[in-house]
């Protein structure tokens, strides 16, 4: 492209000059050009080992995520599994407790319904009281040492009527 305007000024005296700058400067912008290509060619051979250099690092940072990635999802994995092992044994434990407080529950109940009402225990222990302060008088007679203590009247030999003093004093 430079060689044209050249060719334009060119006058005819000069015209075996001209004709040979236009060769030389045909010959340094081909040369030009050829260093261009080869500027060009090593621009690209530069570039295409500056994209091979990152392809690598991309590729070695694509490898190390996956890695990071398996072990993320590998951990995530086994917290699943602990925790769902966790939450059976503590479902397992709740069953089994609310099992005893049920159980203890009806014992509890049960026993409830046996005990005796207030005013028959009172009972109960006012016949004790007095079979305690009884059972020596009645000892001698269960031995056979002595006879029907004060207050038991013998109706028959296989009989007894006991006569409560109060009574005896009513009637």
């Amino acid at each position: 492209m430079v060689a044209e305007p050249i060719l334009v000024h060119l006058k005819q005296t000069d015209r075996k000059v001209d004709i040979q700058l236009l060769y030389q400067q045909r010959c340094t912008s081909k040369r030009a050009q050829n260093w261009g290509k080869q500027l060009k060619m090593s621009s690209y051979l530069a570039q295409e080992v500056h994209l091979a250099r990152r392809h690598e690092e991309i590729l070695s940072q694509r490898s190390e995520l996956l890695q990071q990635m398996e072990t993320y999802l590998r951990d995530k994995k086994t917290k699943k599994t602990w925790q769902t092992q966790a939450a059976d044994a503590a479902r397992k434990r709740n069953a089994a407790l609310l099992n005893d407080i049920e159980a203890a529950e009806k014992r509890l109940q049960e026993r409830m319904c046996l005990l005796p009402d207030p005013d028959t225990v009172e009972l109960e222990t006012l016949y004790w009281a007095s079979i305690k302060d009884s059972l020596p008088k009645w000892e001698e007679f269960l031995l056979g040492r002595a006879e029907v203590p004060i207050g038991f009247k013998k109706t028959k030999a296989t009989k007894q009527s006991i006569n409560y003093p109060e009574e005896d004093s009513q009637k």
